[in-house]
């Protein structure tokens, strides 16, 4: 192949692309927020899970990643743990890597569960104990929530709470 043969493939492409919105011709690009986490959606979501972890009295980081497990906002409240920065960060790239809670992960890896001393891989990355919840939008996994600062049984039920109100805030976008 040469240099003139492969622009012109590029340019009949981007030609494509301008024309159809996709390279596949009739093709549908995804342009609306509801499918995958935007910035204003993970803000959204972390405002009303530290309003309610305020109402109970804890002081909470909480981790909005997107569908892979990158982190899209953390934000921690005053007087948060520090070590409750990463443990968020790391639950909702468990929550999101595992497509599951890190409160349903907590039992599939006991000793003896088919998930056992999965927490040492990923570099240490795994959180098997809740807090960490998947954020869906249409059955379509699109992120993961992930929150630190209280007792494990505090922290699964904020999770809960923003797996919850997140199909308040996709609606409202």
């Amino acid at each position: 192949m040469n240099e003139q043969y492969i622009s012109s493939v590029v340019k009949a492409v981007l030609e494509e692309i301008k024309n159809t919105g996709s390279a596949h011709a009739g093709g549908h690009v995804c342009k609306c927020k509801k499918h995958r986490m935007t910035l204003e959606a993970a803000n959204a979501l972390i405002g009303k899970v530290m309003t309610k972890a305020d109402q109970m009295g804890v002081r909470a980081v909480v981790a909005v990643s997107d569908q892979a497990g990158r982190p899209v906002s953390v934000q921690s409240m005053d007087g948060a743990y520090i070590a409750s920065f990463d443990i968020a960060l790391n639950k909702s790239f468990t929550s999101a890597s595992l497509k599951m809670s890190t409160e349903a992960l907590s039992h599939l890896s006991q000793p003896g569960q088919s998930l056992y001393g999965i927490q040492f891989t990923n570099g240490g990355k795994i959180v098997i104990f809740g807090g960490g919840e998947v954020l869906e939008a249409e059955g379509k996994v699109i992120g993961a929530l992930g929150v630190s600062g209280g007792t494990a049984k505090q922290d699964t039920e904020l999770a809960a709470y923003g797996r919850e109100v997140f199909k308040e805030v996709i609606e409202c976008l």
